[in-house]
């Protein structure tokens, strides 16, 4: 078995395909895709802050000072067209056509609206399938600020004081104490997609090698050479198999290793208080376990990908085979990150959805230890089912030779 471990890890060691989906690949990964996330959602709020949408009012006289705040508005420019819009209708067909971008109607005075005891209703007119659903969230800062303005002012004329106004409008004040602290915080809405980046990289380390154990022997014929050595079926399996334990173990330290050196050059150089206050307490012990629990997974990926590409009749089919493998890890992956999923003695025996949910929990610091050697033990047996099925597998001819 470990003479079959030697030569298959000198091939693996040559290919330099593999060596990149090992090495470099969980090695860059990371920095890369919070770099691009980082620059994509930064270039998207930047643009969004310093657009400039056109608007036009009806009836602006009516309001004055919110037609003043609306017109010396970073994010609006008034029209300045050949077009006249006097109705509602007009504004929505001048918003279709692109003319403007929102379109502001007054229908009455709000002041004199209110000292009739009665509500004035402003209907504002922008295209809300588009990425500028903000502009009536704008408006509506602006025309509250505007009422309220109004209002503090009516009842001030009616000897009702500010401090009034607040117990009136306000009588009940609802202040949110948080027990979590901001590491569980942020690590409820960020520690799932941990996850959802380590354990398909760990697939991935024991796919491409398993490809070329299994049907690239197969395909080159040197599988027979093989069977004829002085040693047993089972004994070739598992020197096969350690191989790709090797190769998923190898791309599980690097990941581990590269998550945590980002995270402390994040902490280092990145000017975010959150996030520093949030991971710095993320210790070594930490990374430890994440590192635990992904090795029996490691095993599973290893022993499944070993047997598709056992399975398979050439290269091309066991690439084929990988997909659909690739597809049932995900699923179990994303079952961890919907709402109300928790980490339970239940969801602890689910096979990859309880290790997405333990390195969730290890993320945010509230981790069970106890739940943790519950998934170890399960994730074990599973992987040791798994590597039996595997050794059978192997030992069909009707398999080895379809």
């Amino acid at each position: 078995m470990f003479e079959v471990f030697k030569k298959e890890l000198r091939e693996l060691l040559r290919d330099r395909k593999t060596l990149i989906f090992v090495v470099a690949l969980p090695v860059a990964v990371f920095p890369l895709l919070f770099a691009i996330m980082a620059f994509i959602s930064s270039q998207a709020a930047l643009e969004a802050e310093q657009e400039v949408h056109t608007y036009a009012i009806i009836n602006g006289n009516y309001a004055q000072e919110f037609t003043d705040k609306v017109f010396y508005h970073k994010s609006f420019a008034l029209y300045k067209g050949d077009e006249t819009f006097n109705t509602v209708e007009e504004l929505t067909k001048a918003v279709k056509a692109g003319t403007i971008d929102m379109g502001i109607y007054l229908p009455s005075d709000a002041k004199q609206t209110l000292d009739d005891a009665k509500q004035s209703e402003w209907q504002v007119v922008y295209n809300d399938a588009k990425a500028i659903n903000f502009l009536f969230d704008r408006v509506k800062e602006l025309a509250k600020e505007y009422g309220d303005k109004l209002r503090t002012t009516k009842l001030l004329s009616f000897g009702v004081s500010e401090q009034q106004q607040a117990a009136i409008i306000e009588p009940i004040k609802v202040v949110k104490v948080d027990t979590a602290d901001k590491r569980e915080n942020l690590g409820e809405k960020i520690g799932g997609f941990i996850p959802y980046l380590l354990i398909p990289l760990v697939l991935m380390g024991a796919t491409y090698p398993a490809i070329d154990l299994g049907a690239g022997e197969k395909e080159r014929g040197t599988l027979e050479t093989l069977l004829l050595t002085p040693i047993t079926r089972t004994q070739l399996v598992l020197g096969k198999f350690v191989t790709l334990l090797a190769s998923s173990i190898a791309t599980t330290t690097i990941t581990v290793l590269s998550m945590g050196v980002w995270i402390s050059v994040a902490i280092a150089f990145v000017d975010l208080a959150v996030v520093k206050n949030a991971f710095s307490s993320l210790t070594v012990l930490d990374l430890g376990l994440i590192f635990v629990l992904l090795l029996p997974i490691a095993a599973i990926f290893s022993s499944l990908a070993l047997a598709i590409s056992i399975y398979a009749r050439t290269f091309k089919e066991a690439q084929n085979y990988m997909a659909p493998l690739s597809m049932g890890v995900i699923f179990p992956i994303m079952v961890a990150l919907m709402p109300n999923v928790e980490l339970t003695s239940k969801t602890a025996f689910i096979p990859v959805t309880n290790v997405a949910l333990a390195i969730k929990e290890i993320i945010k610091g509230t981790v069970d230890y106890t739940l943790v050697g519950l998934i170890f033990l399960a994730t074990v047996i599973v992987a040791g089912a798994l590597l039996a099925f595997c050794v059978k597998w192997f030992n069909k001819e009707d398999v080895l030779f379809r």
